[in-house]
């Protein structure tokens, strides 16, 4: 799966040609999070909040790339990197 961004300890990843909704997986330590590009909600997991909180303020400043980069990987294309937080 590859590595679309990684900051504060977290990384996102993408799945190519993974199953809709549309949506990107975010990992710390033993956590990991599936979250919807199109709303932001949680689909399935959990983070410990504050992490959470870093995933929600990433996610909603990069929503439209986030949308970008699941129709790569849905093509079976790298979905490319994103910019971390800074």
């Amino acid at each position: 799966m590859p590595e679309i961004s990684r900051f504060y300890g977290i990384v996102i990843k993408m799945y190519f040609g993974d199953h809709r909704p549309a949506h990107f997986h975010a990992e710390y330590g033993e956590f990991e999070v599936v979250v919807g590009i199109e709303t932001l909600a949680v689909i399935a997991g959990r983070l410990p909040p504050r992490a959470m909180g870093l995933v929600s303020e990433w996610a909603s400043s990069h929503q439209a790339d986030l949308a970008l980069a699941w129709q790569r990987a849905e093509m079976l294309q790298p979905p490319g990197t994103i910019e971390a937080l800074p």
